[in-house]
């Protein structure tokens, strides 16, 4: 197996219910979404680029009535409601960097050097990277209001601006 990045006893598992990589100890047999501390972020990057990230085409004919399907990419903060993920397991930046980081993200997407997609599998802190920032369908009241009010005024194939939640800051792309 290629290096992961991850500590002695820790390996990349995929989860069949969520359809998301999961972080597993098969020592002390305990599973979480966020890597452990000491990891080394810049090798599970690549590792999770190279064997855990898919385009996720979901045909147009799977569309469930009601339900709109969004990607997007996630920039957490020390106020984020979890202050951790995949790429970091304590995340000290203050909202205003996480501002000036986005809107560096919104920047390259908009001048077209790079798709929300491509970015979100390296820089999105949302499990969802890992499937391009895509997270599948949803109905309305399924995700936090303001992140549903901004992906449901979206047109197929248009991207937010950026929208603030308890979660974070994020740039939503509606695929659906």
């Amino acid at each position: 197996m290629d290096d992961t990045g991850l500590p002695p006893s820790w390996e990349v598992r995929h989860s069949n219910s969520k359809n998301l990589p999961y972080y597993f100890n098969t020592i002390e047999k305990i599973s979480r979404w966020e890597p452990p501390t000491g990891t080394d972020t810049e090798k599970l990057k690549q590792y999770m680029a190279t064997h855990h990230s898919t385009s996720s085409q979901i045909p147009a004919t799977n569309h469930p009535e009601g339900k709109i399907r969004a990607a997007h990419l996630l920039v957490k903060h020390r106020d984020s409601r979890r202050p951790a993920s995949w790429r970091e397991s304590n995340i000290t930046r203050t909202k205003e960097e996480a501002m000036a980081i986005i809107k560096s993200h919104e920047e390259k997407i908009k001048s077209g050097t790079v798709s929300l997609g491509e970015l979100a599998m390296t820089e999105s802190d949302c499990s969802s990277a890992r499937k391009r920032g895509d997270l599948g369908f949803f109905g309305k009241g399924d995700m936090q209001k303001e992140f549903e009010a901004a992906a449901f005024a979206l047109q197929p194939g248009q991207m937010s601006g950026i929208v603030e939640t308890a979660s974070g800051l994020h740039l939503i792309e509606r695929l659906v």
